[in-house]
């Protein structure tokens, strides 16, 4: 699950983190409201939304207009910004030419900047610890970064049994050629920040840029915070951060039903029970010259009803053309698929080629089932031969 930068900063700061002080604003009034409240005299006006590169980013109605982070030097001009901001499509490199309205703003103190850093904290799962990532390039995308100068980057494992130490931050601290005070009060930041990763079962936390203030001071200019969808349950707060009109709507319909679902670019919608099974699912797609449009796991347990919904949300996408069905029946039985589909196929009124691979327990009886329902079902048998008849039928289709 991801929160928006001023929801990360509150969580961060309930541990000690350093951020600047600000307030969230879903109307203009409120925006220059809370300017007055702090008081300024340089306040930062920041659209909120679920993606990153805001300030490089531009209004669709404005395309060579100022981006979504703007500084602003009097009540008017926070005004200004806020009636350019509000209601308006902000496109970013990570929302796509399609954008995100922006609903509410942060409304921040201005900060003294010396220096801007880059900090992050997620989970290796090649070494079973929690990393820290620390670059001196701060304020750009950490994947630039890594592609141009690998060695500008530095990695530091921290083993969960033991925890974040002294030398740990200190090694960071002299990395990114922080000094005096400067050291002190970045480690005091990294332990804050490690402690609230730990206890908030965070599954990324990232500081772009972190900024060394003209006192000396480390502070978290931008926040973001991803979670474990599977932890939300100990932090019920965390939960009630999510923000549904950020997510996309069949995404959020099939997290209700339990199903696994990420919408893709592609034509051909695929419904597979296991995420492996899944992601080769996909690759053979595109090694036999289509597209996938999705990504969904139906989990081990699907029902009939199950089944029957991710159908649905599947030809939610104006964009299928074709489905491809990879069932390998171990825990799930394979006639019960073949119910789930052929329901769905008349509840839905499928429109667009089907074909289905089934393999594994009660595989006869789903493949009778299908080949009796009358319906114009393509059957195959293993998945290659799956994927070629499904990009074939999709092409002739056309």
């Amino acid at each position: 699950m991801n929160i928006h930068e001023y929801q990360a900063k509150e969580l961060l700061r309930r541990f000690g983190v350093a951020v600047p002080d600000g307030k969230v604003a879903y109307t203009v009034d409120e925006a220059v409201q809370a300017a007055n409240d702090m008081g300024g005299p340089i306040w930062v006006v920041k659209s909120q939304i679920h993606a990153g590169g805001r300030g490089a980013g531009h209004f669709a109605d404005d395309p060579k207009g100022k981006g979504g982070v703007r500084v602003s030097k009097s009540v008017d001009e926070v005004r200004e910004n806020a009636k350019g901001m509000l209601s308006h499509v902000l496109v970013t490199k990570q929302t796509g030419p399609a954008g995100k309205e922006v609903k509410r703003l942060y409304i921040e103190d201005g900060c003294d900047i010396a220096r801007e850093l880059y900090l992050s904290l997620l989970i290796d799962r090649a070494t079973s610890c929690v990393t820290i990532m620390a670059s001196r390039e701060g304020g750009m995308e950490i994947e630039e970064v890594a592609e141009r100068d690998p060695n500008a980057i530095l990695k530091v494992s921290i083993d969960a049994a033991t925890g974040i130490s002294g030398f740990h931050c200190r090694r960071i601290a002299f990395f990114l050629g922080l000094e005096g005070k400067q050291i002190k009060s970045a480690t005091k930041f990294l332990t804050a920040m490690y402690k609230a990763f730990v206890d908030l079962d965070a599954s990324m936390v990232e500081i772009n840029p972190l900024v060394v203030t003209g006192a000396g001071d480390v502070m978290a200019l931008d926040a973001k915070m991803n979670f474990d969808d599977n932890a939300l349950f100990r932090h019920p707060d965390v939960a009630d951060m999510r923000d549904e009109d950020e997510e996309d709507p069949a995404e959020l319909e099939a997290g209700k039903h339990e199903l696994n679902y990420i919408k893709l670019d592609g034509t051909i919608g695929c419904m597979v029970n296991g995420a492996g099974l899944a992601m080769a699912t996909m690759d053979i797609i595109k090694l036999k010259g289509g597209e996938p449009a999705n990504f969904l796991d139906v989990g081990g347990g699907a029902t009939r009803e199950r089944v029957t919904k991710a159908f649905k949300i599947i030809l939610s996408d104006p964009n299928v053309e074709g489905i491809l069905v990879n069932i390998f029946g171990g825990i799930m039985r394979c006639d019960v698929i073949a119910e789930g589909v052929i329901a769905a196929s008349r509840e839905v009124n499928l429109h667009v080629p089907l074909v289905v691979r089934l393999e594994g327990t009660n595989v006869e009886q789903g493949k009778k089932l299908m080949a009796e329902s009358g319906l114009p079902i393509i059957s195959a048998d293993n998945l290659e031969e799956a994927a070629i008849k499904i990009v074939a039928a999709v092409k002739e289709a056309n």
